[in-house]
Parts: structure tokens; sequence; C-alpha cells
């Protein structure tokens, strides 16, 4: 007789839970690496952001 696997329920209720979630962070991460996947060094020398955070 096969036992019972809990594990394929549970993935399925915890991914209709949390799939705005994770689709959220998806397109944030894809945001956040796109807007710096463009900066440059010379941005960066021209950054005051990080110009007060370089560290010395």
């Amino acid at each position: 007789m096969k036992t019972f696997d809990p594990w394929p329920v549970f993935f399925k209720r915890e991914f209709n839970r949390n799939w705005p979630f994770l689709v959220g962070f998806a397109i944030t991460g894809c945001i956040i690496v796109k807007m710096t996947a463009g900066l440059t060094e010379e941005d960066a020398k021209n950054s005051k952001f990080v110009q007060e955070h370089k560290r010395k």
C-alpha cells in the first residue's frame, strides 16, 4: 500500500498563498538589476550617495 505524501499538498497550498509575494519579489529584483546594471564608474563618481558611503 502506498503511503500518503503530504509534500505536494503542502507546496500547492503554500504557492497559492504566497504567489503575490513571489511575483512582487521577482519584479522588484528585475527593476533593481536593470537600474544598477546601467550605472558606470562616471555615475558613481558623480553620485552624492556613493561619495558619502565610500569606504576610506
